[in-house]
């Protein structure tokens, strides 16, 4: 008997009993189905991430200073000067200080409006993003000669130039904790939240330098360097580390006193979290497999008990045992695999309309714009899942099927 006969022998004995065959493939439905889902969704989440990095830079590289205990923390101009000196590795350096300031317009208050001290490498005009993922809808962001002059002037959230100016903002005034402010530019509207007070959307960028002038405090505990590529940041941030060893004293490599990341590194770090936990899920979503196969092997066995009769009939006719082995063991694959197609259409599915519904949320919840989450399911993963499924069938068939064909062909025939 060929592949052919045993195959359609196979479609004949499910279809004989449709309710038995579906009970049977039903964990293999679900366990596939599951599998897709997960590895869609780590899909959508790893694109996610890449797409924010896209955004932000993978050059960008971001420094983090404490107190050495004596109050000694580098001056911003010395880091400019590392920056010159390196020009190599290092392109830009931002000092990144939040100012607790008051905003008002007229007799407006605006108290949970963010205010954030940054230089002109915050905005990448090239890609029309900051490196905290804002767009610029109109107007200009901070210049070098706004943060050298100490200008008085600001980059409005959308929120701000709504409930502030009506919509129109560009060349008027506001104030923080005083200081009169010109509104230069506008951030674009982040159109997956809501705009709210205290919202991404409700913040203000200015010259650090002017935020310090306001403070009346010379230092600055976070850093936001910029690389001269991606390839480059590993050497930059080793520059960086060099001199903060320098200035702290810290020769034996203890950075007790500031700790530095690049987007790579936190790109890897989050992945790595990802694939942990969808490994883990995979693993606990395998388990429906393996109660699949089982329902496999155990429907088999039935089968090969209710056919007995027919294996001494085609034993006694010249059937070898590879033949009866064959037979049953592409019965079993049969039954797998219609049941993965089945799992990946479930899966498939599933995936799209999950994707949908987490994707909105995960995106709100973030705080992105611009970035979307796509759960479509691979092409590596269906083959996978698939595969897995009729291996699965083939295995856990074996063992029903070699029953079968040791069978003694006078006990089957005298079978009842």
């Amino acid at each position: 008997m060929n592949f052919t006969q045993s195959f359609r022998l196979a479609i004949k004995s499910l279809t004989t009993s449709k309710m038995r065959a579906l009970l049977t493939m039903l964990g293999i439905i679900i366990g596939v189905g599951a599998v897709i889902v997960i590895l869609s969704l780590g899909n959508g989440l790893t694109g996610m991430v890449q797409q924010q990095i896209d955004k932000l830079g993978i050059n960008m590289i971001q420094a983090q200073l404490w107190s050495a205990g004596d109050g000694a923390m580098p001056d911003p101009e010395e880091l400019y000067d590392l920056v010159d000196e390196n020009t190599h590795v290092l392109t830009g350096v931002s000092p990144y200080v939040a100012l607790n300031g008051v905003v008002r317009h007229g007799d407006e208050k605006f108290e949970k409006t963010s205010v954030y001290g940054v230089s002109e490498i915050m905005y990448n005009a090239a890609t029309n993003y900051t490196m905290d993922g804002e767009q610029l809808a109109k107007g200009r962001f901070i210049t070098y000669m706004d943060v050298e002059r100490r200008e008085a002037v600001c980059v409005i959230g959308a929120y701000l130039e709504e409930e502030a100016f009506g919509g129109d903002a560009l060349g008027k005034t506001l104030s923080i904790d005083g200081r009169v402010l010109t509104v230069v530019g506008v951030l674009k509207r982040n159109a997956e939240l809501e705009m709210l007070p205290g919202s991404q959307d409700d913040q203000i960028y200015m010259p650090y330098s002017t935020v310090m002038e306001i403070v009346g405090d010379r230092w600055v505990s976070i850093y936001i360097f910029t690389s001269t590529s991606g390839e480059t940041a590993d050497a930059a941030k080793k520059v960086i580390e060099s001199y903060l060893n320098k200035f702290y004293r810290t020769d034996d490599g203890m950075y007790n006193y500031f700790y530095i990341t690049t987007m790579a590194e936190q790109a890897n770090q989050i992945n790595g979290m990802m694939g942990v936990a969808m490994g883990v899920l995979v693993a606990i979503a395998a388990i429906s497999l393996l109660v699949g196969g089982i329902g496999i092997m155990n429907i088999m066995l039935v089968s090969v008990t209710e056919r007995t009769r027919e294996i001494g009939v085609r034993k006694s006719l010249g059937a070898k045992r590879r033949d009866i082995r064959s037979q049953f063991v592409i019965e079993a694959g049969t039954t797998s695999a219609i049941g993965g197609l089945l799992g990946i259409g479930f899966g498939c599915l599933l995936a799209k309309g999950l994707g949908a519904l987490l994707g909105g949320m995960l995106v709100e919840s973030m705080g992105t714009s611009g970035i979307t989450f796509d759960a479509t399911p691979t092409l590596g993963a269906i083959l996978l899942s698939f595969g897995v499924s009729v291996g699965i069938g083939i295995l856990f068939g074996y063992l029903p099927a070699n029953k079968a064909a040791k069978l003694n062909p006078i006990d089957a025939l005298r079978y009842d």
